[in-house]
């Protein structure tokens, strides 16, 4: 088979599609016919080193979506010819960007009829990180007032939506190209990141201060975050762009007002077919949809890594192989 591997870290011209063994299922495994894997900021930290890999050469590719070719013995929850998806490789095992992929089984979920398998191999990181921070960790619940910083991106466009689902009153930042397909996506009010009054009009469009932040940005936005929150505002913080850079320049705003910050990783989740299952029944009941902006051949897994850090896009990329 054909594989997108890279055999030393580097930047993506170490990325090559080569032919490869098929891989081996074992007992608690799912063999995967890929039709869509997702690219992800993440695939790109093992290739250049700042994530370890079990082995070179390595195989990226966290997110995949296809159809189940053979199962393991001890694999119960789907049998060859069914639709499935999933999210959680990477590291520890070879990922996605492959004709085949061989994944646990706890990492692989079926897929409903009616859902775009292209739509659904973008959806994992992005969708399971979404509906982990609003639903399991923020406890969203209608009527509250949800910030989600950066609503064009993958987790972004994909809160927005899942807060919509929730009943909240959604508020988004996002470049002003992208305004109106936020809206169309369920945002109430979205709002330019980069006006010099972002806070006061968050403030003005919570009617008083956010319930809950989705923050993808802490070293950007973890004062910004205390300064919009009502009392006892929930946020929960994804990702930063530079660790040593996020703290408080005032943390008795957040004290002052009770705030709760939980930070969090996907894959803590104790059981990631938890998640995944409930983006399954949102994209079956036309709930939440993945916007794919571009889709690329396996020959050019090297230049959606690239794209994926460099260019502004609204939702996610994909490699179909």
């Amino acid at each position: 088979m054909r594989a997108a591997r890279f055999h030393e870290h580097g930047g993506p011209e170490v990325l090559h599609v080569e032919e490869t063994e098929r891989p081996e299922v074992g007992s608690h495994r799912v063999l995967v016919e890929v039709e869509a894997a997702g690219v992800n900021p993440v695939d790109t930290y093992f290739r250049d080193g700042s994530y370890d890999v079990f082995e070179l050469p390595f195989t990226p590719g966290g997110d995949f979506a296809g159809t189940v070719v053979e199962t393991g013995d001890h694999v119960h929850d789907v049998v060859p010819g069914d639709r499935v998806f999933g999210t959680g490789l990477g590291g520890s095992y070879q990922g996605a960007y492959a004709e085949l992929v061989s994944a646990p089984a706890r990492l692989v979920v079926s897929l409903p009829d009616g859902v775009d398998v292209v739509e659904a191999g973008g959806a994992g990181v992005a969708a399971a990180t979404a509906w982990r921070a609003l639903v399991e960790h923020a406890r969203l619940g209608p009527t509250e007032q949800c910030l989600i910083h950066g609503g064009s991106g993958g987790v972004g466009h994909a809160a927005v939506q899942v807060a919509a689902a929730a009943g909240a009153h959604v508020i988004a930042t996002a470049a002003p190209e992208y305004h109106g397909d936020v809206a169309a996506l369920g945002a109430d009010v979205v709002l330019d990141y980069a006006r010099d009054d972002l806070a006061e009009g968050v403030v003005e469009a919570s009617d008083g201060g956010v319930d809950v932040v989705l923050d993808h940005r802490l070293d950007d936005y973890l004062q910004f975050d205390a300064d919009v929150a009502a009392t006892g505002c929930r946020v929960v913080g994804i990702g930063e762009n530079d660790n040593a850079a996020v703290g408080f320049t005032n943390d008795g705003v957040a004290r002052s007002k009770d705030v709760n910050y939980q930070f969090m990783s996907l894959f803590n989740t104790p059981d990631l077919r938890v998640p995944l299952r409930a983006v399954a029944r949102l994209m079956a009941d036309g709930d939440l949809s993945i916007e794919v902006a571009r889709t690329y051949d396996l020959d050019e897994a090297a230049e959606a890594q690239r794209a994926v850090m460099e260019d502004s896009f609204l939702g996610k990329l994909v490699i179909a192989p």
